[in-house]
């Protein structure tokens, strides 16, 4: 895995754990019964909803997911030639005979 491999995939990983973060102890304009006219319902109660926290929270998370996944990949356990399901990537066969 190259340097741009390495950070293509933490961005990856660190953007689906910070949408996953997000809806966590979330409380709604409907939860708190305090509802500004002009939004939904389901809007974050306080403008912030703790965002910087999140992001911290989730930049730890990531880090560890990535070098789970960063240590399996560079280890060699899977390789892509494990994920070929259809046996696309085989080698073929030569034939000597013109």
């Amino acid at each position: 895995m190259g340097p741009t491999s390495a950070i293509v995939l933490f961005a990856v990983v660190w953007f689906m754990t910070f949408f996953v973060m997000l809806p966590i102890r979330l409380k709604t304009q409907g939860e708190v019964g305090d509802h500004v006219e002009g939004t939904h319902s389901s809007a974050p109660a306080d403008g912030a909803a703790h965002v910087k926290r999140k992001a911290l929270i989730t930049t730890v998370v990531a880090i560890v997911i990535w070098g789970l996944i960063a240590g399996t990949i560079l280890s060699g356990v899977i390789t892509v030639r494990d994920l070929d399901w259809f046996q696309r990537m085989s080698t073929p066969e030569v034939s000597l005979d013109n």
